[in-house]
């Protein structure tokens, strides 16, 4: 009957199958010797919990001797070519090979092998399944698990794909539900940090605050300051072209002075040691400097805010903490006490963004300023200082910290209708034909300046330049370097509002004749003169370089059409035709040796509107309606507009949408002055009232007070 079964081809085939399948299994991890037969091992459990085969009586320890025999030569080939030994890799015959611990990764090194980090419930789940398997299936699959992680990339791939051959289709299945976990690659971490900061570069802020969640690496990657300084870049004091969002203003300089470090940071130099070239250590009275830089620019053309105490100049070695280590080394101070604060700029940023939040959803804090006995004509503020002009003769200095009067200045014998201060002076301009410049801190007038037939009601310096506008129906240009004094001649009507532009050499002034002119200081003569408003012009502003406006999306009213265009005059002011508007544009009017005049302008009147123009064409691009009285104070930066008027309202505009955002009241009388800064604003009005409106966060407030720099 045996014979038979041998002598039938299936069943022989069949047979030498099953033994070929035993022998190779055995031979595998084991190379088993001769006398041993492969057979089906039942194995059991003895009283000393150690397992005993019964059919070969050979024990656990002696069956892994002998597949040590097998195993160990192959770790020991390979297992180096995978970690780096002392004095550095070998290969075969003593040649050396790449260094594995490379500083590239495993895509750019096929040879390494990715290092994923361990799954921990994963890992808790394959320990639990394996504590219930016999010990030599526990051993057995050791051995498997320790050749496949000592074996190359190749070997590797080699073995895989013996194993998804004989894998069926629930093991197939198995395998394809956690690959697909398995292969979504953490892309931040693999990839250099240079390139994760460009692509994190590209979120928008709640896309970062949500990668900042996703585990403890991203959330380093997205709170760095190379990211956040970027995001200052396009939000801070302008408008983003691809949302819309702005805010408040950030001291330009210190945003400049970062910007070189945050680009090395990014490309990925200066990272890993201190560089005294690159960011050098902040002085002493590098605060006292930015507040007087800060201070200074406050009354140019150009409104600025020094008021938040934002931060030093971000330095990759500040944001290292290597380089700053070696920097507290080679500085001596090794107590963190000494080393300067720095508040990262995530935190500047969320600190501005409260402030434009606050803005927009009308959140402030009003402190009122009593003390004039008529009403208030002009006021500027800056950090801590309040100066009001009055009808009542006298200007007073008023502490913003405390809301409390410092000190009068008396010596005008009639109304204040102008001002404007600087850190070491301040003057004013009144109905009684003078302008007195003073020391404020003192209260002592230095000199008086006449020459108007007129009462002063408008004045601007900037640089050594001053322009007084008076009721005589001229521009009068005081030069503080050479004294030299000059008249521009050609309004017919009161000279409500003058603006110096030193850069470019231009005065801008506005008039009760319902003109704006510009006019060229080198040929003291008229450039342009801007008509459209059909009521007396109160107020002229050039807006700052950075401000921009999009007029493309505008859609023309009737306010763009030739009529309210501006027209070029000579040097008499007598119009000539719109057609000569083309030879005064901005080409023309850019000399040689001097910039353009400002692109942009905002003009307010007593027709109740306000109007953005482009000085360079002469067109008026926006109308902003809503009050129904006359306007009567103006200021703006490169976020809003903001507008007082006779209505007794002051009026915050959107600039891009030409929308009015929002509309305060409180006021008894008409509003007569603005200031803005980026978190303040304040305004002034006929009912002797001073109002100043907070809009900075408790954070910045809490800072502030405590002195932080």
């Amino acid at each position: 009957m045996a014979e038979q079964q041998l002598n039938n081809p299936a069943k022989r085939r069949r047979l030498s199958l099953v033994q070929n399948d035993q022998t190779s299994s055995a031979a595998l991890f084991l190379e088993l010797p001769p006398h041993i037969h492969v057979e089906d091992q039942n194995c059991r459990r003895d009283t000393e919990n150690s397992e005993i085969c019964e059919d070969t009586g050979i024990s656990i320890s002696s069956t892994s001797k002998l597949a040590g025999q097998t195993v160990a030569p192959f770790l020991a080939q390979h297992i180096p070519e995978q970690y780096a030994p002392l004095g550095g890799p070998r290969g075969r015959n003593g040649v050396p090979t790449a260094d594995p611990n490379s500083k590239f990764c495993y895509r750019h090194r096929p040879d390494l092998k990715c290092r994923r980090q361990a799954n921990e419930p994963s890992m808790d789940q394959l320990q639990h399944e394996l504590e219930t398997l016999s010990q030599s299936d526990q051993q057995g699959i050791a051995h498997v698990w320790t050749l496949f992680s000592a074996a190359p990339s190749k070997h590797r791939q080699l073995m895989l794909q013996g194993i998804l051959t004989q894998c069926c289709f629930p093991q197939l299945s198995y395998l394809s539900a956690h690959v697909r976990e398995l292969i979504r690659i953490d892309f931040l971490s693999a990839l250099p940090t240079e390139l994760a900061f460009k692509i994190l570069c590209y979120l928008d802020t709640t896309s970062l605050c949500k990668a900042a969640q996703v585990s403890q690496r991203w959330r380093t990657l997205a709170d760095d300051d190379v990211v956040w300084h970027r995001m200052c870049e396009q939000h801070i004091d302008r408008k983003c072209t691809k949302c819309g969002w702005g805010l408040p203003l950030l001291e330009r300089k210190r945003l400049r002075a970062s910007k070189r470090q945050i680009q090395l940071r990014a490309t990925g130099k200066g990272l890993n040691e201190w560089s005294p070239d690159i960011t050098p250590f902040p002085e002493s009275n590098m605060g006292e400097a930015s507040r007087r830089a800060a201070s200074h620019r406050k009354f140019s053309s150009q409104p600025e805010d020094s008021s938040e105490p934002l931060r030093p100049s971000a330095t990759p070695g500040e944001l290292h903490p290597g380089a700053l280590q070696a920097r507290s080394k080679s500085t001596g101070f090794e107590d963190s006490y000494f080393r300067p604060r720095v508040r990262p700029w995530k935190d500047v940023y969320k600190d501005r963004f409260k402030v434009g939040s606050n803005w927009k959803h009308g959140r402030y804090s009003i402190k009122t300023f009593k003390g004039h006995t008529n009403g208030v004509m002009c006021l500027q503020f800056d950090d801590h200082i309040l100066a009001t002009g009055s009808y009542d003769a006298t200007i007073k200095i008023w502490d913003l910290d405390t809301g409390k009067e410092i000190r009068t200045l008396s010596g005008h014998a009639s109304g204040i209708r102008c001002l404007q201060f600087d850190d070491n002076k301040l003057i004013s301009g009144s109905i009684d034909k003078s302008l007195k410049v003073w020391n404020w801190r003192t209260g002592e007038c230095h000199s008086t300046y006449t020459g108007h037939s007129g009462g002063v009601i408008a004045l601007h310096f900037d640089s050594t330049i001053l322009a007084s506008g008076s009721t005589d129906k001229t521009i009068r240009i005081w030069n503080f370097e050479d004294k030299s004094t000059c008249v521009l001649r050609g309004h017919e009507d009161w000279v409500n509002s003058v603006k110096v532009d030193s850069a470019s050499r231009t005065v801008f002034s506005a008039s009760d004749d319902c003109t704006v002119r510009l006019w060229d200081l080198d040929k003291k003569s008229v450039i342009k003169v801007f008509q459209g408003h059909v009521g007396q012009v109160q107020q002229v502003l050039p807006l700052p370089a950075e401000f921009d406006y999009d007029e493309t999306d505008h859609e023309p009213d009737f306010d763009d059409h030739d009529d309210l265009s501006s027209v070029a005059s000579d040097h008499h002011g007598v119009v000539t035709p719109p057609a000569s508007v083309t030879g005064t544009s901005a080409a023309g009017m850019a000399s040689s040796m001097h910039p353009p005049p400002p692109r942009y302008m905002l003009t307010g009147a007593l027709d109740s509107t306000i109007r953005l123009w482009n000085v360079s064409t002469g067109k008026c691009v926006r109308t902003f309606f809503g009050h129904v009285e006359g306007v009567w104070a103006l200021a703006a930066d490169t976020l809003r507009v903001v507008s007082g008027a006779e209505d007794r309202t002051v009026k915050v505009w959107d600039t891009r949408s030409g929308r009015c955002e929002r509309t305060f009241t409180g006021h008894a009388g008409p509003v007569t002055c603005i200031g803005l800064s980026d978190s303040r604003m304040c305004t002034g009005s006929e009912d002797c009232e001073i109002r100043m409106y907070s809009f900075k966060s408790e954070l910045e407030q809490s800072i502030e007070g405590s002195g932080e720099k």
